[in-house]
Formats: C-alpha cells, sequence, structure tokens
C-alpha cells in the first residue's frame, strides 16, 4: 500500500510540474505601427503567439479605420502569449525597448498620432513593477539620449485587429513597405537578439 501511495504521488507531481511547464502569459505592447512589430516578437522563442488588436480607448470592437482617425484613444499593439518557463517578461522588456523609439511621444518613424504611441500595458503587479523598473533604469543611464516617454498602464480590453493585419510581414513580406521598413527591424533584431529567435 505505502508503494502505490508513493507512486501516486509521483505521478501528481510529475503532472503538475508538467502543467507549469505548460502555463503561458500574456504581454501586452505599443510601439508603434503593429505591422512592423508583430514580426518581432513571432520570432522569439518561447513565444506562442502575437495578435495584433487595438487597447486603452473608449470605443469597443473599433475598426482599423477608427483607430487611425486618433479619436477612440486606442494604441495599435500586440497581444503576445509566451511561456515563461523559455521566456521571461524581462526578456519582452528588452526586445520591445530595443525596437522602437521610446522617446518619441504618439509618433514612430513617419506614423503620428496617439494610436502609435509607445505603452507597456501590464498583466499584474509583477509585469507593472519590472515595466516600471526598466523604464527608471533607461531613464537614469540617459540610454536613448532623451527621456523615454513610455506609458506604463493597466490592461484594458484588448480587441483583435481585422484578419488582414494578422501576421502581416509573413504574407506580404514582398510587399515595398515590408522590405523598407519592416526588413530592416528583422534585421536589427537578428543581431541583437540572436540567442533568444526560434530555429
Amino acid at each position: 500500500m505505502k508503494k502505490i501511495i508513493l507512486i501516486l504521488l509521483a505521478v501528481l507531481a510529475l503532472n503538475q510540474a508538467d502543467a507549469q511547464g505548460k502555463k503561458t502569459e500574456k504581454a501586452t505592447f505599443g510601439m508603434g505601427c503593429f505591422w512592423c512589430t508583430e514580426a518581432i516578437f513571432q520570432r522569439l522563442k518561447g513565444v506562442i503567439s502575437v495578435k495584433s488588436g487595438y487597447e486603452g480607448g473608449a470605443l469597443s470592437n473599433p475598426t482599423y479605420e477608427e483607430v487611425c482617425t486618433g479619436a477612440t484613444g486606442h494604441a495599435e499593439v500586440l497581444e503576445i502569449t509566451y511561456n515563461p518557463m523559455v521566456i521571461s517578461y524581462d526578456d519582452l522588456l528588452e526586445v520591445f525597448w530595443k525596437s522602437h523609439d521610446p522617446t518619441t511621444l504618439n509618433r514612430q518613424g513617419a506614423d503620428s498620432g496617439t494610436q502609435y504611441r509607445s505603452v507597456v500595458f501590464y498583466h499584474s503587479a509583477e509585469q507593472k513593477s519590472l515595466a516600471e523598473k526598466y523604464k527608471a533604469e533607461l531613464n537614469k543611464t540617459n540610454a536613448y539620449g532623451k527621456k523615454v516617454v513610455t506609458a506604463i498602464e493597466a490592461a484594458k480590453p484588448f480587441y483583435i485587429a481585422e484578419n488582414y493585419h494578422q501576421n502581416y510581414f509573413n504574407k506580404n513580406g514582398s510587399e515595398p513597405y515590408c522590405r523598407l521598413v519592416i526588413q530592416p527591424k528583422i534585421e536589427k533584431l537578428e543581431k541583437i537578439f540572436k540567442a533568444k529567435l526560434k530555429n
């Protein structure tokens, strides 16, 4: 009987460890046009899915056209589902801050408006703390030569963008916009974060 109990306990422990290993978490970042940034996070080890969408505004179920006016208050964001046993939230923050200009208010490159703002929508107190700590360190060390203006806000309802926005670079890589604007970001990612990329 003792043996059976020990075997059952061992099996339960293995099942629990297996369940913990499969646990996923979410991270939500706004860093300009989601076409430009979706492809970056899709390539990271431990990232399970990346959805382009809208967050932080007042209107329910906004359309791309409505968000583009800047009147809804939404930002173009990525909702990232990841395995924290493979990639940490800290790692995701590092990629986030090194993949866009967090010092320009409501602007990324040629795109301007509140929908292109730099923002972290946190899903837990731990994510909030890590994002605030990272931002404070960037400002303390004057990492960009200018103040980081990234907003750090509690997650709000996420609205997935229209189908044609999803997986944009992978579907449209030969388009001029993809080659001129997105491809250089991918190349930068491959140089800086080579060890973090999927094979």
